[in-house]
């Protein structure tokens, strides 16, 4: 198993390793893209005794990248190429390199944006790279176990085995609010214990965003509006995306929000969840929702905003997302909402079939709690599995038929 060693003598295996070295096993080119410091760097080097390993933030590379690109393509043996968005044009000399030649595991490219959404981004590499997504660290990655929740156990299982297959699960229980305060970057969530501590990097990160990152992808001179788009943003977490209430907020024109919301989806910092599209018999709401990518960044931007159950659905989003960009069959997550105001927070469809998950921050959930989980499930029949409840407290039983109540710490 591929590793990542921390700050420290901490040894912290990644969710992903299986996924990275199967796709660099079949494909030519594989491209691993997610925020800055989700471990990206750290993750492709472990690879660098097998390859040679460069990196875009080196000035040097980066020059020889604009006057040379197939000198520094043409070495021996498979190439690591770090950061590769900050030289979007090097995309084409690969895709050259690979029709020429064309053999497994040949390329790993990283980068802090995602490269099909860039718009300085010409070249997918379609049909010779395959795509991967770091999120931050789950909670059981921080906790050294090197996987996400147990959504892969549970739809393996059937509906009834749930409850045991939780039970099973010997997970330590923990404070949500202090798990959402630090977030999943590796630094603030494993090596900084003081919060400010990690106030300080935080406020780094924001920093190096707006003005090194966030320019590699458009050249925004307005960078206090910017962050201030941010701030609003953050302050939004799980609500419905309105881009006149925010352009209103934030003095901004729409197109311009518009534009900016683009960019922070684009590198990796906001989470716009989309809709459960399939109506049947409902009208729903077709709204995507608005999260963040990181819940210890959405607390810091939100200055001084106390956790609350948003971020509490935002942390089980950011496992969801880490569980399903790491599998190789294909899942999706969503979230559903009718117009006569019924909702479930998120849907995941994997397999042929629906399992709705309600995220409640109360420690004693109660029937009234379970009742869009079962109309959903009256919705969709023999399509929805099982619903699960998660709440704050200890309580693992069926609350309902067909909804199981579950402590979110035995998930997640």
């Amino acid at each position: 198993m591929i590793i990542i060693h921390g700050m420290d003598t901490t040894v912290l295996p990644r969710l992903v390793v299986s996924s990275l070295i199967d796709r660099l096993r079949v494909m030519p080119a594989v491209v691993l893209t997610g925020a800055r410091q989700t471990g990206k760097s750290t993750l492709a080097g472990t690879l660098a005794p097998a390859r040679r390993y460069l990196s875009l933030d080196d000035l040097d590379v980066q020059d020889a990248a604009r006057r040379d690109p197939e000198a520094l393509l043409g070495g021996p043996g498979p190439l690591t190429l770090d950061e590769v968005q900050r030289e979007p044009d090097l995309l084409s000399a690969v895709k050259r390199a690979i029709d020429r030649r064309r053999r497994p595991g040949r390329f790993l490219l990283t980068g802090s944006a995602n490269l099909l959404l860039a718009r300085r981004v010409s070249e997918s590499l379609a049909g010779r790279a395959s795509y991967l997504t770091l999120r931050p660290m789950t909670r059981r990655e921080q906790r050294g176990l090197g996987r996400c929740g147990l959504w892969e156990e549970l739809l393996q299982h059937r509906d009834d085995d749930w409850l045991d297959v939780l039970a099973a699960n010997h997970e330590m229980r923990e404070d949500w609010r202090v798990l959402v305060r630090r977030g999943g970057f590796p630094t603030p969530a494993v090596h900084l214990a003081a919060a400010k501590d990690r106030a300080i990097w935080f406020d780094g990160y924001v920093r190096t965003y707006l003005e090194r990152d966030l320019q590699d992808l458009s050249l925004i001179a307005a960078l206090p509006d910017f962050r201030r788009l941010m701030i609003a943003a953050c302050l939004r977490l799980g609500q419905l995306v309105n881009q006149t209430d925010l352009s209103r907020d934030v003095a901004l024109p729409q197109p311009t929000v518009h534009r900016w919301l683009n960019l922070l989806e684009t590198s990796y910092l906001l989470v716009r969840l989309p809709a459960y599209a399939v109506n049947r018999t409902k009208r729903l709401i077709k709204s995507p929702k608005l999260y963040w990518g990181d819940t210890g960044v959405a607390l810091h931007l939100g200055e001084g905003t106390e956790p609350g159950g948003a971020h509490l659905e935002n942390l089980v989003l950011q496992d969801l997302l880490a569980w399903r960009d790491a599998r190789l069959e294909r899942a999706e997550v969503y979230y559903w909402r009718s117009a006569a105001g019924e909702e479930v927070d998120f849907v995941i469809e994997a397999a042929g079939s629906l399992l709705p998950v309600e995220v409640k921050a109360v420690a004693r959930p109660r029937l009234g709690d379970a009742r869009h989980l079962r109309t959903f499930r009256a919705e969709y029949g023999r399509r929805a599995r099982a619903a699960l409840l998660l709440h704050t407290g200890s309580m693992l039983e069926w609350l309902a038929p067909g909804v199981l109540a579950a402590p979110w710490w035995r998930v997640l």
